[in-house]
């Protein structure tokens, strides 16, 4: 996997690449004929799937004040897409609806993942938002139109609940986490933030005809030839029909990450 060792980039590069890419996804936004989901006062109320994620976590070397303004980053960005509604043909961007983050607009630094380095940044939060959504998709007949894993693996499994490589990474405005709707039935989610918890909901106008048990498979590390440690897993789900049959096992998406902490090491107590 040598396209998991690490490139350096000159800051220009980084600057320019990234007006550049957000200069595109702007064009994409504007000009192409994609039909985007918006927020409504439509009630959709068969809950399809609900994930709860907590907002503090104890990890290593990292301060505690940074997950206090990460809840502050979360409050503002929740009411751009609580009840967005998803109709037939419709596709969910996230950046459409959140749009930039900024001082001006209320946030404040928190914790950004930055080739693999734990960094303070405007708006520090966002990715356990894509995290909990991207779960909540693929556990829908929704289609995942655009996801992009996370490079690295920066912290030791501690209480995992969800496969390794079952989040989504963002970064503003190119870097989204978008689901079309190709069904015919409408589809609402729901945000919110109940007591320390993150809470996501997704809701059908009824019943699907599916439901998905997402799992893992063919998960291993390796060492590389030159020298770091990574790791590969497949995500796939099982289709679950109304009599609580499996009818297929379908392929979701395949990650690799280049790994920031030895394997095989039970993790300390202060990683939690």
């Amino acid at each position: 996997m040598n396209q998991l060792k690490p490139k350096k980039r000159s800051k220009l590069r980084i600057k320019f690449g990234t007006l550049y890419y957000r200069f595109k996804r702007y064009l994409f936004w504007y000009f192409s004929n994609t039909s985007f989901a918006k927020v409504s006062d439509t009630q959709c109320t068969y809950l399809v799937k609900e994930r709860r994620s907590p907002i503090y976590r104890k990890l290593k070397d990292t301060d505690m004040w940074l997950q206090e303004n990460k809840r502050v980053n979360l409050e503002i960005a929740i009411p751009k897409i609580n009840k967005v509604l998803i109709r037939p043909g419709e596709t969910f961007s996230f950046w459409k609806l959140v749009g930039s983050v900024s001082k001006r607009k209320g946030y404040v630094d928190g914790m950004v993942l930055s080739h693999g380095k734990v960094i303070t940044g405007i708006g520090g939060g966002m990715c356990q938002m894509t995290n909990m959504l991207y779960w909540i998709f693929i556990h829908s007949e929704l289609t995942v139109t655009e996801r992009y894993r996370h490079s690295y693996d920066v912290f030791p499994d501690s209480n995992r609940k969800v496969p390794f490589g079952s989040g989504a990474t963002c970064l503003y405005n190119y870097r989204d986490i978008m689901v079309k709707n190709n069904s015919d039935v409408t589809y609402q989610l729901e945000v919110t933030i109940e007591d320390d918890y993150l809470v996501g909901k997704l809701f059908c106008e009824h019943q699907p005809i599916y439901t998905y048990q997402v799992y893992e498979k063919e998960h291993y590390f390796k060492h590389e030839l030159w020298g770091a440690y990574t790791r590969h897993n497949l995500i796939h789900r099982y289709v679950i029909d109304r009599n609580e049959e499996i009818v297929d096992d379908e392929y979701v998406v395949e990650n690799h990450a280049l790994m920031m902490y030895a394997p095989f090491i039970e993790p300390p107590s202060s990683c939690e």
